[in-house]
Parts: C-alpha cells; sequence; structure tokens
C-alpha cells in the first residue's frame, strides 16, 4: 500500500523544500521498521518545479497475523486463511495511517527547524492514493475530504474490469487537491481519515486513542459535519470512547462559540483590543462583575440559573463564602459537560457536598429553586422569545423568590464598537433579541415592581460615554417588607 505527496515550486520557493518539511532527504531512499513491516520513503521525482514523496507500506502478514491484528478472526471455517489472504497489503487503512505519524510525526506537528515559516504557510498540494477501501462510496470520501478545503476525485474501481455488469468494488482511486493547506494539515486529516474510510482498525483501540483523534482533529473536527461518522468509526465503535470524544469536542465546540477555555470571545463577537496589552475578555470581566455582586449581598447558597457549561459554577466554588452552588440548565449535554469541567467525579466529599448540577426549564416553576440566597440570569433572557419571558419571570421572581437576583445581557447600542459584527446582526446567532439600556431598564423596573423587589444598574466591561458598556447587569433586591413577609410566612 502507498500513497504520494506531491507540490510544485517557484524560484523563490523551490518544490524541494518538501524534503525539508518530510524531514526526508529527497535524494535518497529510506526505511522504517514499524509493527508491520516496513516503511519506505523515496522520491519519483524532485526539482525546483515539482517534487513528490512517496509512502510505501511493505506489510509482513505473518506478522500481522501474529501480533493478532489481522482480519478474519473468529469461528467461520475459512477465518484462518482470511487472516493471510486479505487487502492489507495493498489497501490504504489504518495501518498506512499508523506509518503516517511514525515516519513523518514532525512534519505532522508542522516542526521543521530548516524552515519554520514556510511550516506555516499552505502548499500547493496534490495527493494520490491509488487504492483505499471506501466504505460509504465515493459519496462519503466527498463529504469526508470536502469540507476540509480538498478539491476531491475518487473514482470507484471495478470489482473486474473484464466484467464490467459485476459493478464496482468498494475501493477507490483517490485524488485529493489544495492551494490552501499547510502540509502538517494535510497528513494530520489523512491520519484520522484513512482508516475512517477503511472503517477498520488493525490494532487495538485504546481509551488514549481518544486523545489521538482530539490531537490530530485539532482546529478542523468540533466543527466538521460528519463529526459523529468519524468519530464513530476511528474509535471502532467503542460507544464509551465515542461518547467521551464527542462530549470533548462539544466542549471545544462551546468554547469557541462562547466564552469557555478560550476566552478570547464574547458570543460569537472577537473581544477588539482597545490597547496593546491584551485585555481581560468581557466573560472574565462578567463573572468578577457577578461574583461581586453576590459578596456584596451576603448570599450563601446560589443559583446559577441557565449555567451552560459550567463556568460560573467553577468560579463560586473556589470561595468557600458560597457554601452551596446550583447549576440548572434545561440542556442534558451542557451539564454533562458541566460535569467535566468541575470533575464532579473526583471531586473530594466535603466539596462536591457544595455543588448540585440538575436538568430544568426557566420556563415552568419548579420547587427545587425555592428558598435560596439568590439566582443569577447570566446571558439568559435574550436565547427566549419575547412571548416567553412572562413566564421565566413568574418562575423567578414569583415562585423561587430568592431574596437578590442577577440578570446580565447584552447592550445592543454597543454593538457598533464591534467592527467584526455585520451592521444590524446579534451577537449570537440564538439570540432572540438584544435590547438597548433603556428597554432592559425599562423590563426590569416593571419586573422589580411587581414582584416586591428593587432594582439598581450596573456596567459591565468599557462603559463608552455614548453607547455604554458592552454587557449590562440588573440587580435585584428584594424589598425589606418583602423579606419580614417571606420570613413570617416560612414560619408559619
Amino acid at each position: 500500500m502507498f500513497l504520494t505527496i506531491s507540490t510544485t515550486g517557484t524560484e523563490e520557493r523551490p518544490a524541494t523544500d518538501l524534503g525539508f518539511l518530510l524531514h526526508k532527504h529527497p535524494g535518497k531512499s529510506q526505511a522504517f521498521s514499524t509493527s508491520y513491516g516496513t516503511a519506505h520513503v523515496l522520491y519519483p521525482e524532485a526539482d525546483d518545479e515539482r517534487c513528490t514523496a512517496a509512502l510505501l507500506l511493505e506489510v509482513d502478514t505473518v506478522a500481522l497475523v501474529r501480533r493478532g491484528k489481522g482480519k478474519g478472526r473468529g469461528g467461520a471455517p475459512d477465518a484462518a486463511l482470511a487472516q493471510y489472504v486479505n487487502d492489507r497489503p495493498y489497501a490504504a487503512s489504518s495501518l498506512l495511517a499508523v506509518a503516517l505519524s511514525a515516519v513523518f510525526s514532525s512534519a505532522m506537528r508542522g516542526v521543521c527547524n530548516a524552515l519554520p515559516e514556510r511550516a506555516g504557510q499552505p502548499l500547493p498540494l496534490r495527493i494520490e492514493v491509488p487504492a483505499l477501501p471506501a466504505r460509504g462510496g465515493a459519496g462519503l470520501v466527498g463529504r469526508l475530504f470536502e469540507p476540509l478545503g480538498w478539491t476531491v476525485t475518487a473514482e470507484p474501481v471495478a470489482l473486474d474490469t473484464e466484467f464490467p455488469e459485476w459493478g464496482d468494488s468498494r475501493y477507490v482511486r483517490l485524488v485529493l487537491a489544495s492551494q490552501t493547506l499547510t502540509l502538517a494539515e494535510a497528513l494530520r486529516h489523512l491520519y484520522v481519515l484513512l482508516p475512517v474510510l477503511d472503517d477498520a482498525k488493525h490494532y487495538w483501540v485504546a481509551p488514549d486513542e481518544v486523545d489521538k483523534l482530539l490531537r490530530a482533529g485539532e482546529g478542523w473536527l468540533p466543527d466538521h459535519p460528519e463529526q459523529k461518522l468519524i468519530t464513530n468509526r476511528y474509535l471502532s465503535r467503542r460507544w464509551s470512547l465515542t461518547r467521551e470524544a464527542m462530549e470533548r469536542l462539544e466542549l471545544v465546540r462551546l468554547a469557541e462559540a462562547d466564552d469557555s477555555a478560550v476566552e478570547e470571545i464574547d458570543n460569537a463577537v472577537a473581544a477588539e483590543a482597545e490597547t496593546e496589552e491584551k485585555p481581560t475578555p468581557l466573560a472574565v470581566q462578567r463573572r468578577d462583575a457577578i461574583v461581586t455582586a453576590l459578596t456584596e449581598s451576603g448570599a450563601a447558597r446560589v443559583l446559577d440559573l441557565g449555567c451552560g457549561q459550567g463556568q460560573l459554577v467553577q468560579a463560586l466554588l473556589k470561595d468557600p463564602r458560597f457554601t452551596e452552588i446550583v447549576g440548572v440548565d434545561v440542556s442534558a449535554r451542557a451539564l454533562t459537560i458541566a460535569a467535566r469541567r468541575l470533575k464532579l467525579d473526583r471531586m473530594g466529599e466535603r466539596q462536591a457536598a457544595r455543588v448540585q448540577l440538575f436538568q430544568g426549564s426557566l420556563s415552568y416553576t419548579d420547587n427545587r429553586l425555592k428558598g435560596y440566597d439568590a439566582a443569577v440570569l447570566s446571558e439568559v433572557i435574550e436565547h427566549l422569545d419575547l412571548p416567553r419571558l412572562p413566564a421565566l419571570e413568574y418562575a423567578v421572581f414569583g415562585a423561587a423568590r430568592p431574596r437578590t437576583v442577577l440578570v446580565t445581557t447584552p447592550n445592543v447600542e454597543y454593538n457598533v464598537r464591534w467592527e467584526t459584527l455585520p451592521a444590524g446582526h446579534v451577537r449570537h446567532g440564538d439570540h432572540r433579541f438584544e435590547w438597548t439600556r433603556e428597554e432592559f431598564r425599562t423590563w426590569a423596573r416593571l419586573v422589580a415592581e411587581r414582584h416586591g423587589y428593587e432594582v439598581e444598574f450596573r456596567p459591565v466591561g468599557p462603559d463608552d460615554p455614548e453607547v455604554g458598556p458592552p454587557t449590562q447587569m440588573a440587580v435585584f433586591r428584594m424589598r425589606d417588607t418583602d423579606r419580614t413577609d417571606k420570613k413570617e410566612a416560612k414560619a408559619a
């Protein structure tokens, strides 16, 4: 089995730079021992205009069987023969992907000490795989590679050219072409997708395969339209590993789309640096403002309503003044990710007693939400349709009735300061509305009046003299008379 990688060059950048990037000299052939045979690297052509590197893997089928990695194991009568007679020596598979990783490991990481700048630049690339098993046909090949920037030619291979009526085999001849990808990106795509198309691994799939998949898939797998199929097949349909990988990929996707680990963006809008120094992300400023307001209120038992992936819960757990923190969200997947973020399964007993996560809708009253000192609705209300806001209002302010309620929401007036946000667009595709400062204050004052609260407004982020802050926060405090009535009713 083999594949070729070709590139073209110019006077300033000769094609033979490919030898530096692959860390394999074009002037000689090299051989590398692997667990399944010998991998050869050679250059059928190498000049300034065009350079082609070929990776040829000679599979030792006997060694493959002795290692227990061949196909056809089982109780079928022909199982023993099938271990020796199969397509392993001829068709690209997970064995070739392993050889790619072993032979071109530095290139796959984008490391090239000789030409460090060249390693990070796109190349005109052409990759050919003469025989590729494709369970799903040529159509699946296109669905896997085209979203990554490849022009794909996948020609089905006939079962027998002398008998065309027999139809096509499950193999294709694959040609990939791109002008926009780096060599490292190309190698990582092949490393993941060759075994996915083969739909077979020829070694034991251990838990560390999840880490390998996420490393090779960094930057492209979280947003790939066939992410689920890729993950499932790469991990040999082992459900526990697939579930773990999907959860971690979802965490990456949410981090990129919101404000979690990366924290360089806020509601899908890139933060604009106002100085040469790196500014504090708005998401961090917002959490700091919330923690400050909760501390001032003297709250010990806090609800995070619409907790998402648990960033605020995590921040509150660091402060011992908050003795009980409850995260509530309608999304079971978000709660699963939050549990992983908080490491609930490894948390000490005393710390675990301080935190709960449960699923619930904020549009309905819920007895589990009653009796808490404070509740937080951080970047939540704008995700609801306006006709549903009264239901949320009653569930929180009318039924649960915490002493303090904090509500943050985007200030639409500030959107003109986001240079990357097109005019007339909201900050996130899921936002049903974004309010001006006056609209938010009008709503908040009516809520406070209806339910016996006082309300104060605070800016979060830089308070622009013309358009206000990027985030606006309302701090609701229950009026003293209502607190007294509440205590008396509880005592009765």
